[in-house]
């Protein structure tokens, strides 16, 4: 290798460092030779200084090691979930169980998008994407954890998404019951908000589930 490429090497592993996620392109003003670019990134790879996040898309695993030691490494998977896939926020299971509504433990990042139904699996986790329409892609709150930009949905649109993916199985009041939500902290304020999600999705299946869960909580 040479002096020259030794000393742009140097640069990017000391630039990526400070990057929460990079692509190929972020790396041009430092180098623009693209398959030098590739070749690199594979290296890096390989050895483990460069852990990738989808394909294009990477971190450093010394940004990772810092994040760590400040505790922010939950909240840093929630903004990458937010970022190899957008627009899509946070939500159903991952985002009901933190707010105690879901009954079993959630092993995957949920999250909702414009773009069609999708999934990604790395170190970090898996993160599932579900489609909805355009109309109904609302509810959310985007709000800054330290570095990170979190995109999430309230308790209640949460729900409302969970239902309304599954709502051309749900035909009884018994499966509804054997869904097993817990949603003892719901106030009139909370059903209100859902109701209003339903009018908006404009289904007979989503008014006859609204009507179950407030007949039986209200």
């Amino acid at each position: 290798m040479s002096e020259v490429r030794k000393n742009k090497s140097s640069k990017i592993r000391e630039a990526i460092e400070k990057l929460p996620y990079f692509t190929i392109d972020d790396l041009m003003p430092i180098e623009k030779d693209k398959n030098y670019l590739k070749v690199l990134l594979y290296r890096l790879s390989k050895n483990g200084t460069v852990r990738s996040l989808k394909r294009g898309m990477y971190v450093s695993k010394n940004f990772l090691d810092n994040i760590n030691k400040k505790n922010s490494i939950s909240r840093y998977v929630e903004f990458v979930g937010n970022i190899i896939y957008e627009p899509s926020y946070l939500s159903l299971e991952y985002v009901l169980e933190k707010y105690g509504v879901m009954s079993e433990s959630v092993n995957s990042y949920t999250l909702v998008s414009k773009k069609k139904t999708n999934k990604f699996s790395n170190h970090l986790g898996i993160f599932k994407y579900y489609n909805i329409r355009e109309e109904l892609f609302s509810g959310f709150e985007i709000n800054k954890s330290g570095d990170f930009l979190i995109a999430e949905a309230t308790c209640t649109k949460a729900l409302f998404d969970f239902l309304y993916f599954r709502k051309n199985i749900l035909f009884s009041a018994e499966q509804i019951d054997e869904l097993r939500l817990n949603l003892d902290s719901f106030a009139k304020k909370d059903f209100k908000e859902l109701e209003k999600y339903v009018y908006l999705e404009k289904s007979k299946k989503m008014r006859k589930i609204f009507n179950y869960l407030t007949k039986k909580d209200l």
